[in-house]
């Protein structure tokens, strides 16, 4: 079985597309290759997990000068024929389409030479590239239901999330309360401007409380300097540049103060209560729909970045600390939204699109 992924750009897209590519190869021995753009980090993480990787010229459409637009314009084309040689050549039973820049080219080609399709959307609102070719694909596995009337033959599937993360151990009976901030590998500036200026007042406000703040390593020093200015206790404060144990930290908080991308998911595996502040610069302000998704379930409390100031994080955050009832109610709406085995889903079915064509 010969599959072909494309897509990339963020994690959000890459971590999922190699969950897919691993269990495709480890668990059915297929042969995954891998089709991305030279600006995403699908350059470091496909071929440090052993795939190989096949670059192709795409790029941004929406808020972006019009000279960009022109250059898209002129490489999309480029593109789909670059990917109609490759799929030739490897001639894939099924093309797999993550979202970012590389995934409409090489849909697009599959499209043309009628190889079956899979879009996987992860957002409540999907990126312009699964917009344009979701009533074209076979089929598509997306993360909620409102999602499903952008494609044709969709599944909600969830989206795939480390097993150990449905199975955190419960937190001992006692345990110091914990405050969990983080915004992927970058970090956000928003939460490095604002929790160091809220930090005295949130300690003094929740006994006990500690804080573990991940920044991103190009604002470690800057968020830890601040931190320190502010005067909080630094013994109950770590700034960290990257957390490599989501799963310990997670099973650690009580609440996690987050934006809201491909976090939303881990955050419902995790059962974790959360104040979530949408990236407003995110596209077609997607991290808005998902975070809307968990506050109108009553999972998170949702905080629009251009209505953040001191005042309304410091009451947002000590509410939640504060009243251990509501966070057990919002822990159970989260659990509500989980879905275990979304990865065994979207592998089946890629397998099931796979049989068709034998057939």
């Amino acid at each position: 079985m010969r599959v072909l992924i494309a897509g990339g750009g963020t994690g959000g897209h890459v971590v999922p597309a190699l969950a897919i590519g691993r269990k495709l190869r480890d668990s059915f021995g297929a042969d995954v290759r891998f089709v991305g753009t030279e600006r995403g980090l699908e350059t470091k993480l496909i071929p440090e997990a052993g795939f190989p990787l096949e670059l192709v010229k795409s790029g941004q459409l929406k808020n972006v000068s019009v000279m960009t637009r022109l250059k898209t314009f002129t490489d999309l084309p480029l593109g789909v024929l670059h990917c109609i040689r490759l799929i030739r050549n490897f001639r894939p039973v099924v093309v797999v389409g993550v979202g970012g820049y590389a995934s409409g080219p090489a849909m697009a080609a599959a499209v043309l030479l009628r190889v079956p399709t899979l879009a996987y959307e992860p957002n409540a609102l999907p990126g312009m590239t699964n917009r344009l070719v979701g009533k074209y694909v076979s089929a598509a596995a997306v993360a909620y239901e409102q999602t499903t009337h952008y494609f044709r033959n969709a599944t909600v599937t969830g989206v795939p999330v480390r097993p150990e993360i449905f199975d955190l151990p419960r937190k001992p009976e006692g345990a110091a309360p914990r405050l969990l901030v983080t915004a992927g590998s970058q970090g956000a500036a928003v939460f490095n401007e604002f929790v160091p200026k809220i930090a005295a007042r949130l300690l003094g406000a929740v006994s006990g409380l500690t804080i573990v703040h991940q920044a991103g390593a190009r604002n470690l020093e800057k968020t830890r300097e601040a931190f320190t200015a502010s005067g909080a206790d630094s013994s109950r404060i770590a700034v960290e540049a990257f957390l490599n144990d989501m799963p310990q930290q997670y099973a650690a908080a009580d609440v996690v103060l987050a934006r809201s991308g491909s976090t939303v998911s881990e955050l419902c595996a995790a059962g974790k209560p959360s104040l979530l502040v949408p990236f407003p610069q995110a596209a077609d302000d997607h991290q808005r729909k998902n975070a809307e998704v968990l506050g109108n379930a009553g999972a998170a409390v949702v905080l629009l970045q251009k209505d953040v100031t001191e005042q309304s994080l410091l009451e947002a955050l000590t509410g939640l600390l504060s009243d251990r009832e509501r966070r057990e109610r919002m822990s159970a709406a989260a659990r509500s939204l989980a879905k275990p085995g979304a990865l065994e889903r979207i592998v089946g079915m890629i397998r099931g699109l796979a049989d068709s064509k034998k057939g």
